[in-house]
């Protein structure tokens, strides 16, 4: 098996949500578990690129996985999942459905793993365009006799 991919199990459910005289049915994950034994089986991979924002998640007080489930308003359908939430915005900015769950221990242990052998991401930092730019420059000054 690969160091950056993992199976991982969805079970969705529907609950129905009074709003004022309205009922509307909203999506939750009840189980998501590691394996290729449940109603939905997403493939985790993990990216180099995304490692900074494996680190945030990690750090949240609770660390989450994101699963896109389709476009907003129609029935979900689980079609891919991940730990970053930079990836899971981008989702959002489509209007695809995104249904978020606590991240299993065991899946927080394999990213820090992950992690680990890979590296932090490198800190991005801006660059000088020019030697000396943005610095205040000595003016030689004048004078007064």
């Amino acid at each position: 098996m690969n160091d950056n991919l993992r199976p991982i199990s969805i079970t969705l459910v529907a609950e129905a949500k009074q709003v004022k005289r309205f009922t509307l049915t909203q999506w939750r994950i009840a189980e998501l578990t590691l394996g290729d034994q449940g109603d939905n089986v997403l493939n985790l991979q993990l990216s180099m690129t995304e490692r900074a924002a494996y680190r945030f998640n990690l750090t949240s007080t609770t660390p989450r996985l994101f699963v896109r489930a389709g476009f907003t308003g129609q029935t979900p359908k689980p079609d891919a999942i991940t730990a970053s939430q930079d990836v899971a915005a981008g989702w959002m900015d489509g209007e695809q459905q995104v249904l978020e769950a606590p991240m299993p221990m065991a899946i927080q242990v394999w990213l820090e793993s992950y992690l680990a052998r890979h590296g932090e991401a490198p800190m991005e930092m801006r660059k000088k365009k020019r030697k000396g730019a943005g610095r205040a420059k000595d003016t030689p000054s004048k004078e007064q006799p």
